[in-house]
Parts: structure tokens; C-alpha cells; sequence
């Protein structure tokens, strides 16, 4: 990790944010062109709108270069507390992403770290993420476990 560092994202960094949300879906086998552009649209309208509320947190890895190589985000959201989790405070893990040289250097998991330790600091009670089979592994060693969510596509 010597030749890297992570630092927060910014608003000037929405570019960055939406190229590896579209690298990860790519990453992923959706290809689709219209569809990978009617996705950029909406995360970036997203993406700048929680940027700005502050309900968006993305880290960046840079290279020695200064070339940002990787990153991923936490959006935070209440959601209905339960009985196990009173706190409604959650936040959704996403847009993790490594450019493809720069993989296997243990940067993932740095920024995972780092969302970790951020979140425990402030107290938040449970973490989400949705899986890629490639980062289940990962994510796993880290403590995330499978959960019973289902969805329903209208």
C-alpha cells in the first residue's frame, strides 16, 4: 500500500464515482450499452445530490501518480428499526471498484477497512452490501455474512 493512499471523495470526483460504478456492472457481464448509459445518468444525478447532502461518503485509492485506481462509497440511509437493530442508521456499501492492474494488491480491502472503521467510529450499527462473486470472498473474511433479502423487480 506504499505506493497508494486513500483520501475522501469530493464532488469534483462524480466522474470518477459514476466510471466505477460502470466498470463494476461491466466487470459483472452487463454490457448493455442503453442500459450502462441510462444507469450512468441516474447515479450521477444521485451521486451529486448525496455528495452535496453528505449522505454519500466515497474513498479513493491514488497511485503514486496521483491516478485514481480504485474506490468505493457508503450512502447512508434510516430504515425501520427491529427488535435485534433498534438504530434505523444503516449504511449500503457500493460502487467498489479496482482498476484491473492495480487488483491484488490489497486495496479493496483497505478501503473496506477504512468504510469499516469510519462507520464504527460513528457509531452505525450494521453495514450492507451486495455481493459480486468475485468480492463475496472478501467480504467474507472481513465479517459481512449472506442475509435472507429478497427482491421483487415492477
Amino acid at each position: 500500500m506504499d505506493a497508494y493512499h486513500i483520501r475522501a471523495a469530493t464532488p469534483a470526483d462524480l466522474e470518477i464515482l459514476v466510471h466505477h460504478r460502470q466498470r463494476m456492472f461491466e466487470d459483472m457481464g452487463r454490457t448493455d450499452a442503453a442500459g450502462l448509459a441510462a444507469m450512468r445518468a441516474s447515479a450521477a444525478g444521485l451521486l451529486r445530490r448525496r455528495l452535496a447532502e453528505g449522505t454519500y461518503l466515497g474513498w479513493l485509492v491514488e497511485a503514486a501518480d496521483g491516478r485514481v485506481v480504485a474506490g468505493g462509497g457508503i450512502i447512508l440511509l434510516d430504515v425501520l428499526p427491529g427488535p435485534t437493530f433498534p438504530d434505523p442508521r444503516r449504511g449500503w456499501v457500493v460502487n467498489m471498484y479496482t482498476e484491473p492492474e492495480h487488483r491484488r494488491r490489497g486495496l479493496a480491502r483497505q478501503l473496506l477497512e477504512t468504510m469499516i472503521a469510519w462507520s464504527r467510529a460513528r457509531g452505525m450499527p450494521r453495514l450492507f452490501l451486495h455481493a459480486s462473486p468475485d468480492g463475496r470472498p472478501l467480504y467474507e473474511q472481513l465479517g459481512f455474512a449472506p442475509t435472507s433479502e429478497m427482491s421483487l423487480n415492477l
